[in-house]
């Protein structure tokens, strides 16, 4: 007879927990939500407006997004616009259509409010309809009158039959009627909106976002914050009130903003999700390497920061508080942190440090009790380069784009991070598949997939065992237009087009971890764990971490296998009594499973109910997955 030995089996991986003592507080703040106009972000986003180029100031040679419809139709640009703000004119003869960003949305029972500011010689109406490209299909109609020899501006609605089609292959037609030429300063049309209000958001995508449970918006970028030049950076004042009183900027990203999503748009988006603004403010620095350096000539912009600050939290007795009254909004926003510029380690002159100074003492000096956050100056990212010795800031923020191998090495980076500070706000982060963002746009994204979406999992078990030193987080870019022309990086987090949502699998792992964070981490140890090799390096296969919600008795563990391979989890929990019910939240798939518009549901959350639970027990963990576990426990 033979020996056959027996088959070697890798021994399970050993997760201890001990629930003895309190863990270390987890920040309140840890996860939340980081936005700029870029990928069609805003317009031809989660900005509700469904008119391209309303007020014509895309193009001063062509009306670009509009055409002449009809037999005998003109259309023609002109500078003869009823203020500053509006200083352009669409001249029509006969018919002109708006193609919308890609489209215009039809759905049943549809109710879209309709508004122009215009001009003519004679009275006659204006017949506005939603149609099919080619005319065919009328999905709703309304008749416009009042036009005069003065600008004026006139509004209405339209409402879709019950049994109309649901398409996003429709565009905006307005008839002027023969013989007659308006000149029309703006054309605005609104679907129902997020809430509701007045010149708002997309309802799909706010739902979306507001399901992730984010606990602030960092706002308005970015480079969006900076601009190309000096003069391109946000103009926050010329963002309030109506939006026929709005410009409009070019954004650095290659397409001009509207500027309907101003300051008051973005506080009013944080507060509809529950979340606190994380205010960005211009600092002297522009994309070109435009420096207004530290001294008398900063002294402007930072005075626009103060301003905009009163805007957020002045009194009504304040000039900028008594006008975000005017607004709409008498009471103040819950802003408790001031970022002071955006990525200054790229400012080559070395000039941060001064203008960082001048920023913080003037808000300091106003408002005490806020925190103030500096763009470099860390202790690692472009801290060692740029350092800041003057002045030390309340956080940091650092930001890593980082392929998914470096990523997940990254998920041990902030445990030997020096516990005397600044404390840290990773204010822009994402897996990148292979490569950086730069490099080979059309070969990844426009979405992460499941391998991405581990390896964002892994660094994020790190954000999370460590939120004593990492006080905020989030994830960048957030949003991306799905069309053609529509993308301009290369991996984002939330995909859209005129008509639809998805989320991709790092969307869905981060509103697990979002939706599950407790108040106080647990002591843990991983035991057992097979390592995973790119061929060089060596990384661990598993990447864990635990907090506990005091309030509910629960504790939320989180784990990710980045293995090709099933895992045995052994789990030992000390310190209280398990009950023997809980549940797991598992998402897994492909290393390149990716959820598309056409198909959403390639990656999705799978929910198990488990019995049998105590101080010890075994779970299988699906290869390549992200997996929130939940125990009740009696403490």
């Amino acid at each position: 007879m033979f020996f056959i030995p027996p088959i070697l089996q890798q021994p399970p991986v050993s997760l201890h927990l001990d629930l003895r003592a309190s863990g270390k507080s987890v920040s309140p703040s840890l996860f939340g939500l980081m936005t700029e106009e870029i990928n069609y972000s805003y317009d031809g986003g989660l900005y509700a407006e469904l008119v391209r180029n309303r007020a014509f100031l895309d193009d001063r040679r062509r009306a670009a997004h509009w055409a002449a419809v009809g037999e005998g139709s003109s259309i023609s640009l002109e500078q003869i616009g009823p203020d500053a703000a509006r200083p352009t004119s669409l001249n029509v003869q006969g018919g002109v259509a708006n193609e919308g960003y890609w489209g215009i949305p039809v759905h049943p029972h549809a109710l879209y409010r309709l508004s122009i500011i215009a001009s003519a010689e004679s009275g006659g109406p204006i017949t506005a309809s939603i149609e099919s490209p080619d005319g065919r299909v009328v999905y709703a109609q309304c008749r416009m009158g009042g036009l005069g020899k003065d600008w004026r501006k006139l509004t209405s609605s339209l409402r879709t039959a019950g049994d109309c089609k649901t398409t996003k292959d429709a565009r905006l037609v307005l008839r002027t009627g023969a013989g007659q030429t308006v000149h029309f300063a703006q054309v605005s049309l609104f679907p129902e909106t997020f809430l509701r209000r007045p010149n708002g958001n997309r309802p799909d995508l706010m739902e979306m976002l507001a399901s992730m449970k984010p606990q602030f918006l960092r706002f308005p970028g970015g480079n969006y914050l900076e601009g190309n030049r000096v003069a391109d950076r946000f103009p926050w004042k010329q963002t309030l009130g109506p939006i026929e009183t709005r410009p409009g900027h070019p954004s650095p990203w290659g397409y001009r903003s509207s500027d309907g999503m101003g300051l008051l748009e973005f506080l009013q988006w944080s507060e509809d999700m529950g979340a606190k603004p994380v205010l960005a403010v211009f600092a002297g620095y522009a994309l070109n390497g435009e420096v207004v350096k530290a001294g008398p000539g900063l002294d402007t912009y930072v005075q626009e920061a103060l301003d905009e600050i009163e805007y957020v939290i002045g009194g009504p007795e304040t000039t900028w508080g008594k006008r975000r009254a005017a607004d709409g909004h008498p009471k103040p926003f819950p802003l408790e942190c001031v970022e002071v510029g955006n990525e200054d380690g790229f400012d080559k002159s070395g000039s941060y440090e001064g203008r960082f100074v001048q920023f913080y003492d003037a808000i300091k000096a106003k408002y005490p009790n806020l925190k103030v956050i500096a763009t470099t100056g860390g202790q690692d990212w472009l801290g060692a380069k740029f350092p800041l010795s003057r002045r030390k800031p309340d956080l940091v923020d650092e930001h890593y784009y980082a392929s998914d191998w470096d990523m997940m090495a990254m998920a041990s980076k902030y445990d030997t991070y020096d516990r005397k500070g600044p404390e840290v706000f990773v204010g822009e982060w994402a897996s990148q598949g292979l490569g950086d963002p730069w490099t080979g746009r059309e070969k990844k994204g426009p979405m992460p997939d499941m391998a991405s979406a581990v390896a964002d999992a892994a660094f994020m078990t790190g954000l999370e065992r460590n939120s004593d030193i990492v006080k905020m987080a989030c994830y960048a870019p957030l949003l991306v237009n799905l069309n053609p022309g529509g993308r301009q990086w290369a991996v984002n987090l939330i995909g859209y087009d005129a008509l639809s949502t998805v989320g991709s699998p790092s969307y869905l792992a981060q509103k697990l971890f979002m939706t599950t964070v407790g108040d106080h981490t647990v002591a843990m140890s991983l035991s057992n764990v097979p390592n995973q090799t790119d061929g060089n390096r060596a990384l661990p296969g598993v990447f864990a971490s635990a907090t506990r919600d005091s309030k509910h008795k629960l504790v939320y563990i989180k784990l990710v296998n980045a293995l090709s391979s099933d895992q045995t989890i052994e789990f030992e929990i000390q310190g209280a009594s398990v009950q023997s019910n809980g549940s797991t939240t598992t998402l897994h798939g492909a290393p390149r499973a990716v959820n598309a518009l056409n198909q959403p549901l390639i990656v999705v959350p799978e929910v198990k109910h488990l019995t049998g639970l105590g101080s010890m027990f075994r779970q299988i963990i699906p290869a390549l997955s992200v997996t929130v576990l939940t125990l009740h426990c009696d403490r």
